[in-house]
């Protein structure tokens, strides 16, 4: 009998232990089942009006009805989308706060802002909410109608050209200093704003010439006769703007940028959480009247897997430090 105690003993033991490692573990798979049991805050780092603010909103609802949650959006405007990012990085990775990731700040941002507080790539991948072309455009009193047309007007002019930009060190910026050394660097000086919804404001009243911005952003604008299409960067021609060219078809080769918007979350935030945002995100998409509006306004629905949108936010960062070096650009 004693012998068989002796035996059992350490058997004992590690049912204890596994016990104990079980309940250790339990919280976290239950807060993972049980979420999300309030609102879920969507954070975006600049001001109402832009293609960021836009994308959030559009799959606001979507979201919040696959989740049984609401989910509020919360503008967190500045440093080119910092603070919102910053936001987001340090807060709890509960699944509670979500950023609207934004393409400048999360593959320019890290190369043009030396001194950032925290690393937007630590961030979690959750999914693609949609994906845009950007569009060159001017002000109505430039003569331009055309790519050619516009480079030689530009180098026409003395003292050089103004630009806008929805911040320093932008996605819009990067576009034009890459389009500008492309065309012979002509003389054009930045101006930078605090989002795309002030810029386009000073764009109609006619403060700058010309900005490379989302479709979404200057969709509007454009059907209203505000501003003129010049070109698309895409390879194609935005179905919501068929009357304005790409850049290989009108000689620039080569210059194909893509911006987006899409869903991250604090660094480890529980897997279980993610995938259930991703699905989330993906459900919103598949709505008819969500899909249409993306691409009514020039841009085109993301979705995908959670995988597919990681690797396009690591290839961007890689290929923005590029850009950004070459072009000693800065934020600020």
């Amino acid at each position: 009998m004693m012998l068989h105690a002796d035996r059992a003993l350490p058997l004992s033991r590690r049912a204890l232990l596994g016990a104990g490692a079980a309940a250790l573990a339990l919280p976290g798979i239950a807060r993972a089942q049980s979420w999300p049991s309030r609102p879920i805050t969507l954070v975006v780092g600049f001001p109402p009006g832009g293609q960021t603010d836009f994308a959030a909103r559009i799959v606001q609802q979507g979201m919040a009805a696959a989740l049984g949650q609401p989910v509020v959006v919360e503008n967190r405007g500045g440093a080119g989308g910092n603070i919102g990012t910053e936001y987001v990085v340090r807060a709890r990775p509960d699944g509670y706060t979500l950023l609207a990731a934004n393409s400048s700040a999360m593959a320019i941002n890290p190369h043009t802002f030396p001194n950032m507080a925290v690393d937007p790539m630590d961030l979690v991948s959750c999914g693609l909410a949609l994906k845009s072309s950007l569009m060159l455009c001017v002000h109505p009193s430039v003569p331009a109608k055309t790519l050619p047309e516009f480079v030689e007007w530009v180098k026409a002019q003395k003292g050089g050209v103004d630009y806008g930009t929805p911040a320093a060190g932008s996605m819009s910026h990067c576009a034009m200093e890459l389009f500008r050394s492309r065309i012979g660097k002509p003389e054009m000086q930045d101006v930078p704003y605090r989002g795309s919804g002030p810029a386009m404001q000073d764009f109609i009243a006619g403060r700058f010439s010309a900005m490379f911005d989302a479709a979404s952003v200057v969709a509007p604008y454009v059907k209203a006769g505000q501003v003129r299409g010049i070109l698309v960067t895409g390879e194609q021609r935005a179905p919501a703007f068929p009357d304005v060219p790409t850049a290989a078809e009108q000689g620039l080769q080569d210059f194909l940028i893509t911006s987006w918007i899409g869903i991250s979350a604090p660094k480890n935030t529980p897997p279980e959480i993610v995938s259930r945002i991703n699905a989330a995100l993906n459900q919103a998409l598949k709505d008819p009247a969500v899909s249409g509006r993306i691409t009514e306004q020039g841009d085109e629905p993301g979705g995908g897997s959670i995988e597919e949108y990681d690797r396009r936010v690591r290839n961007d960062h890689k290929l923005w430090g590029e850009v950004v070096r070459a072009n000693n650009i800065t934020a600020g």
